[in-house]
């Protein structure tokens, strides 16, 4: 089974295609990699595995941290299209700052999903709750310090809502079609207006009517690093209101079941986290990329590559919490002891157990969403 991929690397915040290359994207876009954190980052497996890998002014989050100083986790969420694994990272990180004492800003996109999908704002609503935020509540997300919000109807507090989309028209001010060309390359209206509500988005905890001037970060996937750049350079300008400066982390790519991008459109490409136990199987044995050899002779001789086998990378990102065995299975799987099916059957299982215990904590998740839906 071939990865349908092409070669050439494309990062952007709407195309992520060909073989990604991280050192160079730290270069190109003038992040620093993540290292020296403090011993509690190492307890959770994305800071600890290098998943997130890159940083913006991280320190003055750390700083917070260490100080108990009030900060915010700033994200967003595109309500179209399943909950699936690769969702899950950034959910982990808004439950693991939210554990370290920030309050959680979740932005669902359902104006942009209007302009850019020509998707119903009803139905927005209804995949937003129904399969992000109930997920976000059974894998741990805490409804206080926390604030869901829509696109179309940031609150129902006057003064809240209008310095919101005050400050969208706000910053257009201090943005050029040149900037934009410089970050996007090609755009139209929609990406501007998509691009200066997302600066909004990340920017505004800090006014008055919400957190007034406090440290925010925003973890993402690298491909979306030209949004924070563009808010970042865009905020230093304005002098009234005034912004601290955005922080931002960086996460790896988890990649689809047949090696190239996970896409919601694209079902044989991600597990859910509503799939029954036999479709996950199913999947994982006919979509799962393999890193492993031909056949069994050859692989026994030369055993498989872990780096390109989504079954480890699978376990590696999410699923298996113990570096000891992860340790072992990368070895055996290497030497080629362990073979792809036997591969695969560790990964079927660990997922499934997961997803036994998460499917009840979504169901007790029900009970809990009006304590998280903002008014």
């Amino acid at each position: 089974m071939k990865k349908d991929v092409n070669k050439k690397q494309v990062v952007n915040p709407w195309e992520v295609y060909g073989d990604i290359n991280y050192d160079k994207l730290i270069k190109e876009f003038g992040v620093s990699p993540l290292k020296d954190l403090p011993s509690v980052f190492n307890e959770n497996i994305l800071f600890r595995r290098k998943v997130i890998f890159a940083h913006r002014d991280i320190q003055r989050i750390l700083e917070a941290v260490k100080n108990k100083k009030p900060f915010v986790m700033m994200t967003g969420l595109m309500p179209t299209g399943k909950f699936h694994i690769g969702h899950s990272i950034i959910a982990q990180q808004m439950i693991f700052w939210q554990s370290l004492g920030a309050k959680i800003y979740i932005a669902v996109a359902d104006l942009e999903a209007y302009n850019a999908r020509g998707q119903s704002l009803e139905e927005s609503i209804k995949i937003a709750i129904e399969e992000y935020i109930l997920n976000y509540i059974a894998l741990g997300l805490k409804p206080k310090n926390c604030e869901i919000y829509f696109q179309s109807e940031r609150s129902n507090n006057a003064e809240k809502s209008n310095a919101y989309y005050k400050l969208q028209n706000l910053l257009s001010r201090y943005a050029t079609f040149n900037e934009f060309k410089a970050v996007y390359g090609e755009i139209s209206p929609g990406k501007m207006l998509s691009a200066l509500l997302q600066a909004s988005d990340m920017l505004h905890p800090q006014l008055p009517e919400f957190e007034n001037q406090i440290p925010v970060i925003v973890p993402v996937g690298i491909d979306q690093d030209p949004h924070l750049r563009l808010a970042r350079d865009i905020s230093q300008r304005i002098k009234n209101p005034k912004f601290i400066q955005l922080s931002s982390t960086y996460n790896l790519f988890l990649p689809g079941l047949n090696g190239g991008k996970m896409s919601s459109s694209d079902p044989t490409s991600y597990i859910s986290l509503t799939e029954d136990p036999k479709e996950v199987e199913k999947k994982i044995k006919k979509y799962a990329f393999s890193g492993g050899q031909a056949t069994i002779e050859e692989h026994r001789k030369l055993g498989g590559n872990p780096d390109i086998d989504v079954s480890f990378q699978y376990l590696k990102m999410l699923f298996e919490p113990d570096d000891k065995k992860l340790a072992k299975i990368e070895q055996d799987y290497k030497s080629g002891k362990l073979l792809t099916g036997e591969l695969k059957e560790i990964l079927i299982k660990k997922i499934n157990d997961f997803l036994k215990e998460h499917q009840k904590a979504r169901e007790q998740a029900k009970k809990q969403l009006d304590k998280f839906l903002i008014k």
